[in-house]
């Protein structure tokens, strides 16, 4: 038998996704901010937590513009994701270093964004879902630039510092 399944189809488990992955980055946000020393960095960080309501925002869009519910599937990989960003609080907590391993997971938690945001694109543009796509690119780039920002803090300070 046959799985009939399609790329529509797989976009949208995608997008569903993406919209719990970012519903928990929002929720982690708070306790990494409070945790690093640098300003920078707090700034940055919370420069991206509204982004990432935006973003939220971007993806309720596109699920009305498929006439679907707005409700995300678990994301494991950014439920992994939190988890060691908690692992690191916890056991840098303190030290010079917490800076530079905040960076590391939320550079990772972007990395992993950046992935999803670029396939959905894509498979938007293959779709025909012109306004999608578009909405879908502005998230892309916001969090490319994030990504840029946390490497030049990271170089700039965190890892001097921590080394």
């Amino acid at each position: 038998m046959a799985n009939d399944k399609t790329l529509e189809d797989l976009f949208l488990d995608t997008l569903k996704d993406v919209y719990n992955a970012e519903k928990q980055a929002l929720r982690a946000y708070p306790r990494i901010v409070k945790a690093v020393a640098s300003d920078d960095l707090k700034a940055a960080l919370e420069q991206h937590r509204d982004e990432t309501e935006t973003q939220v925002e971007r993806l309720d869009r596109i699920f009305e513009m498929l006439g679907k519910p707005a409700r995300g599937k678990t994301c494991e990989a950014m439920q992994g994701l939190v988890e060691e960003s908690k692992e690191i609080l916890s056991e840098f907590k303190g030290s010079v270093a917490l800076d530079a391993g905040v960076i590391a997971t939320a550079q990772a938690m972007e990395h992993y964004e950046i992935s999803r945001y670029g396939t959905l694109r894509a498979w938007a543009t293959a779709l025909g879902m012109k306004d999608a796509a578009k909405l879908l690119e502005e998230t892309l780039k916001e969090e490319s630039r994030t990504d840029e920002k946390l490497t030049k803090l990271a170089e700039t300070a965190a890892n001097q510092k921590a080394a």
